[in-house]
């Protein structure tokens, strides 16, 4: 159909069309004429289609009011009474992408899906949830998803309760969270970017029902709507859809969404937060320092791209001169940055941490010095070169890791669309990369960093210190609070407390009723296709080395592993060797220092690191495969030289400058730090794995707790160990480089495979040849039932065992199960019930059966919920429809669309794992088979997993230590 411009279109307008050469798409951008609502649609031939609806969001306070709305809107809407609908959703759609998310000044709702008719229904109940939520009948929604005063019965301690109160209790936990949200407020005092969109856990409860609806009233209509559709579907279809299902219900409104630029400051002002670490901690070394600048708007492409690229050079390679500074004048032992330009007035970060407060003044002297130098004398224009590069070959290979390429679209519009800007603009990124590249022959960057950083006066310095035991005393304070507030009320007023507990406690445990399950629209079995993807790789020799070839489209772009057997590697030295792997790029060879390095790789490839990597074995739970991987992401006329580049890393990288080494352990340190703060499930999980798995305990050494201990105790007794370990890097180096323990997979088509093959020489031939002996490691399966303690205020809860270990065969129906259990049961007594913001089942090939839950206020309520899940299994009864839904919602997850790159590393280690296309279909199979008795007789092995009682807890010291029974260890893991 032939679109023109000022016509209409099933009650939307048509304001413009152009071609995006860049994202290979046809963009119309349409007008609703009855509502206003803004509508951008493009066209090109990606399956995966993509549906969002966005409103300008932008909060008066900080009681979380948008982030509360964004949970309890998708709690049950007009068409779709069901208490959950998002939650049905995932369990029986085929979508490839199902969320909601709350930024500082917009929410936004996106789902995608490669079927039609799933993509519809989706966008069918996603409209209805924000336009006809039932929160205006149901105050128990936001009692559930936001908070509320508990007490089941008067006799009970009063508290807080809400999904999001006590996800955001987890924010707040993080030293890097409370930063990241403070860093706004010292630079907005006047305007919306003050306020914690997603809510302070301190202000939260000051939320009233009467507010929250009225919030959705005013800024939850079609003329603050922000709609996108993106894929190969029929868009005469989805406009008609919209518009009689939805837009047309409303007129058009004005509605007070404008978003009031912050005035700039006259001189940096300066503010300091804390906050908790343990009673036990030493406070030294924990200090985060951070300068901050507004620079401009984000509707113009210097700002937008230019500082991202400019952030990247200075704060994050291995080249970056400001971090290269304060690290060398040992302003604190980790650096980094951070550019926020999803908002009005993008922000500016240079981060400090484990730091001192007195270091304040020389952090911002040594800032201010080297930038000034930088401006000076001019940066290097092979650093520049370096930077300009990736960030092309990036936008060029359009790589969006798990999100559907739309997704990203849509929120590099909204960067500009909602501020009354071109929502095409960060989208045709040729102009930007062409208008960055005049830095190689002039001085744009030094220009930026005048004009945005030593020019700027509305910036901030923050100082974000530590407090020993701040955690338990706010948490004393809240519970004398509540205290307080109890006692103050009559008997009148403590009654509807209990009433209105108790009414939520009877809607969470109440089920749907099927006929209102049966709003939800679904797929039929018939509506899913019975193959598997082929993820065959094509195994060769070339010159006596194993080639992995898994056939591709690239667009000219060579994807490289080359994968070094690791198993030459004596048990005694496996952390050691995770940190060769960590070294490896980062510091100098007997050719280039580590700087010029780094802008060799910069320049010459889109990506080239060094990773361990452990493939498990399916069919014997005690073998793994450990290897250490090359990657290489490379266009193909640079082959040759990115090659060149690896062998001499391999060959020549250099273990002898003491100080660059200590500066990595202790970013290593950092960061692993940052990983057990902000994603404490993960670190649960892999604990707990590694007390009954091989591969998880091998894990445990190269990147998890243990590796970390390793790296405390080195960068401790640095000085006196330097040569020992200097000696040991060496001597793995030689080892684990040999031509008899490499196997090259690539991803590409046939000429990118001879591109390897006339250049595989010059990495071979400087590899050794020596005949190499293979370890066996004896890693013994111990129950330690760990409370890893730290001063956050929520807890990650893990259980579980490896059913294989217990005589249990794997078959397809347990990822029925594992959805069954994720959505149904722990989503009700964990999450909905317990308040957690996420619960999850981990079961998989290997023979792990782990339940963890993810930023939780409880501890022992969660353990006794898992072990409750055989017994619900056990009655587990349910129609063919609902039997349906969960089948066609683990089939969702096994069909995610995937990019050559991760569809290449897919195939590579289905390969290494020898599960086959035959394997892979027999599993869908018996996932399209599953009944509810294959359901039901999973009680048995999901009660004797339970039974051995393995688990691991990361969490609150005090929590932890009033349940210290429930452990064999405590450890404090922040000392």
């Amino acid at each position: 159909m032939e679109y023109k411009i000022g016509k209409l279109y099933n009650g939307f307008i048509l304001k413009s069309e152009e071609y995006i050469e860049e994202v290979n798409s046809k963009a119309k951008i349409f007008e609703h004429e009855k509502t206003g609502a803004r509508l951008l649609h493009m066209e090109n031939d990606d399956s995966n289609k993509v549906f969002a609806i966005g409103f300008k969001t932008p909060p008066n306070d900080s009681t979380g009011v948008m982030h509360i709305l964004e949970h309890s809107v998708l709690c049950g809407s007009r068409k779709f009474p069901t208490k959950e609908p998002f939650v049905e959703l995932v369990k029986g759609s085929l979508n490839t992408f199902l969320n909601a998310m709350t930024y500082p000044d917009k929410t936004i709702y996106p789902i995608a899906s490669q079927n039609d008719k799933d993509f519809f229904n989706l966008m069918d109940v996603y409209l209805d949830a924000v336009f006809f939520p039932n929160i205006y009948n149901t105050k128990e929604i936001l009692m559930q998803e936001g908070w509320h005063y508990d007490l089941e019965n008067k006799d009970e301690d009063l508290t807080y309760k809400g999904v999001v109160y006590n996800e955001m209790k987890g924010a707040f936990s993080s030293p890097e969270g409370i930063l990241l949200r403070r860093i706004q407020q010292t630079l907005f005092p006047d305007n919306t970017y003050y306020n914690e969109s997603g809510g302070d856990p301190k202000n939260i409860p000051d939320l009233t029902y009467e507010q929250f609806i009225d919030t959705h009233k005013k800024y939850y209509h079609p003329s603050n709507s922000y709609i996108f559709l993106y894929g190969d579907g029929n868009l005469e279809k989805q406009l008609e859809f919209i518009n009689d299902n939805y837009l047309s219900k409303f007129d058009k409104i004005e509605v007070d969404a404008d978003i009031k630029p912050q005035d700039a400051y006259n001189e940096m002002k300066e503010v300091n937060y804390s906050y908790s670490i343990s009673m036990e901690d030493d406070d030294k070394e924990k200090t985060y320092l951070a300068l901050n600048y507004v620079t401009g708007r984000s509707t113009d492409d210097d700002v937008y791209t230019g500082l991202n690229i400019l952030e990247y050079l200075l704060l994050e390679t291995e080249g970056a001169p400001l971090k290269k500074a304060l690290i060398d004048a040992e302003i604190g032992k980790d650096v980094f940055g951070s550019f926020d330009n999803g908002i009005l007035q993008p922000v500016f970060s240079i981060i400090v941490k484990n730091s001192d407060i007195d270091k304040k003044e020389e952090f911002k002297r040594i800032v201010y010095d080297t930038l000034n130098d930088l401006v000076k004398n001019g940066i290097d224009k092979k650093l520049i070169e370096g930077c300009i590069n990736v960030f092309e070959f990036k936008l060029r290979e359009g790589d969006t890791g798990s999100y559907p390429k739309g997704l990203i679209y849509y929120m590099n519009a909204m960067d500009t669309w909602l501020y009354g800007g071109d929502p095409l603009m960060h989208i045709k990124y040729e102009k930007a990369i062409e208008n960055v590249k005049k830095a190689l022959t002039s001085n744009y960057f030094e220009n930026l960093i005048q004009k945005y950083i030593l020019d700027n006066n509305h910036s901030s310095l923050l100082v974000l210190k530590p407090e020993k035991g701040l955690a338990e005393k706010e948490d004393e304070e809240l519970k004398a609070k509540l205290k307080l507030y109890k006692e103050r009320l009559n008997d009148e007023e403590l009654d509807k407390i209990v009433e209105e507990t108790q009414s939520l406690i009877l809607r969470q445990s109440t089920p749907d009723l099927p006929e209102v399950l049966e709003t939800i629209p679904m797929l039929s079995i018939e509506d899913i296709g019975k193959e598997v993807e082929d993820l065959s790789i094509e195994e060769s020799k070339y010159n006596d080395i194993d080639l992995l070839h898994f056939r591709s489209f690239t667009s000219n772009i060579a994807y490289l592993n080359f994968m070094f057997y690791a198993k030459c590697i004596k048990e005694e030295d496996i952390p050691y060797f995770s940190l060769l792997c960590n070294l490896l790029t980062k510091v100098d060879t007997k050719t280039y220092d580590y700087k010029e390095l780094s802008n060799e790789i910069l320049i010459n490839t889109g990506d080239l690191f060094f990773k361990n990597v452990v493939y498990s074995n399916d069919k014997d739970i005690n073998k793994f495969y450990p290897f250490i991987e090359a990657h290489i992401k490379v266009m193909d006329d640079k082959c040759r030289k990115s090659i060149d580049i690896l062998s001499d890393i391999i060959e020549n990288t250099l273990f002898e400058d003491s100080k660059r080494i200590r500066e990595i352990i202790r970013e290593l340190i950092s960061r692993i730090e940052m990983n057990l703060m902000q994603a404490g499930h993960q670190v649960a999980n892999a604990r707990l794995t590694s007390y009954f798995s091989p591969t998880a305990s091998y894990l445990e050494k190269i990147s998890g707790y243990d590796y970390y201990e390793f790296l405390k105790n080195i960068e401790k007794n640095f000085d006196s160990e330097f040569d020992n370990l200097k000696e040991k890097l060496y001597e793995l180096q030689k080892t684990i480089f040999n031509k008899n323990n490499l196997t090259v997979s690539i991803t590409g088509e046939e000429k990118e495979v001879n591109l390897l093959k006339e250049n595989l020489d010059r990495l071979t031939n400087i590899l050794s040849n020596e005949k190499l002996e293979a370890y066996e490691y004896k890693f013994v399966n111990k129950q330690k039932n760990e409370g890893l303690m730290t001063p956050a205020n929520v807890q990650y809860v893990a259980k579980g065992y490896n059913y294989k270990e217990l005589g249990y065969d794997y078959s397809g129906s347990m990822l029925v199960l594992k959805t069954i259990l994720g959505y149904d049961y722990l989503w009700n007594n964990v999450r909905v019930k317990g308040g957690a913001y996420g619960a999850m089942s981990n079961i998989n090939r290997e023979g792990s059966m782990i339940f963890v839950s993810y930023r939780d206020p409880n501890l022992v309520n969660t353990l006794n919920a898992y072990e409750g899940a055989g017994n619900y299994l056990e009655n587990f009864d349910i129609s063919d429809r609902e039997m349906t839904k969960y089948i066609i919602g683990t089939i969702s997850n096994l069909d995610t669309p995937l990019m050559p790159y991760y569809k290449g590393m897919k195939a590579t280690s289905m390969f290494i794992r020898n599960i086959t296309n035959a394997d892979r279909k027999k599993e869908r199979e018996e996932v399209l088979n599953t009944k509810v008795e294959d359901i039901k007789s999973y009680s048995e092995i999901v009660d004797k997993v339970m039974n051995k009682d393995y688990l691991a807890v990361v969490g609150n010291e005090k929590e932890i230590k009033d349940n210290k029974d429930l452990f064999k260890n405590l450890v404090n893991v922040l000392k």
